[in-house]
């Protein structure tokens, strides 16, 4: 079975098992404006899908995915921001108030993003600039953590990816004042693919600790 045909059946499967036994469900999902309970910028990997990992349902995440969990800047110009535009709509249109950053392990970005410094920049057009938001990530892990080897170094930036994207967010005037007043909650969360271990960031002791 090819990939379109495997989708297929699963749709198959979708329409004569959780749709019909929860026809009800999704009509009133469908019918009413959605009310998600939490913001999700997650990356784009197939291995970390925040609803499969948080057992969520439809309609209770608003989730942004690109490659490795990234936030740019704040820049309202004449440009594409597809990540911008959906966090605005999350944040001021639908009011959420829970806004979580979930980086993950063995993410293809953060190891492309290492293999630059290496002299071994990725292939294409779009995946190096990208990236190269979180340059100084790569240069400040390489600089204060020279000791690790290249895995280590690898979690490390990962880690870390997720507390600049954090930093980012607050130069978006609506998050840093709606944080300011306590509207709204940031949260850095790391997810283990294979070990299916959650961490969470903690701002105060600047480190990830497993949830128990």
């Amino acid at each position: 079975m090819d990939a379109i045909e495997s989708l297929i059946e699963g749709y198959r499967a979708f329409r004569s098992g959780t749709y019909s036994q929860n026809v009800e469900r999704y009509r009133e999902l469908g019918e009413k404006v959605q009310k998600p309970k939490a913001l999700i910028i997650a990356c784009c990997d197939s291995r970390a899908d925040p609803a499969m990992v948080f057992s969520a349902d439809p309609g209770e995440l608003f989730v942004v995915r690109n490659v490795a969990n990234l936030v740019p800047p704040y820049e309202p110009d004449t440009h594409y921001h597809g990540t911008s535009a959906a966090i605005e709509f999350g944040i001021e249109g639908l009011g959420i108030q829970d806004l979580i950053v979930m980086g993950h392990a063995r993410c293809g970005g953060i190891n492309a993003l290492y293999e630059s410094t290496k002299g071994n920049p990725p292939k294409g057009d779009f995946v190096s600039g990208w990236m190269s938001l979180v340059k100084n990530v790569a240069d400040d892990v390489q600089k204060t953590h020279a000791h690790l080897d290249p895995a280590q170094m690898v979690r490390m930036m990962e880690m870390r990816a997720v507390v600049s994207s954090l930093e980012q967010l607050r130069t978006f005037p609506f998050i840093r004042e709606r944080e300011a007043d306590g509207r709204l909650r940031l949260h850095g969360w790391f997810y283990g693919i294979a070990t299916g271990l959650l961490s969470i960031y903690d701002p105060k002791t600047d480190r990830f600790s497993e949830l128990e």
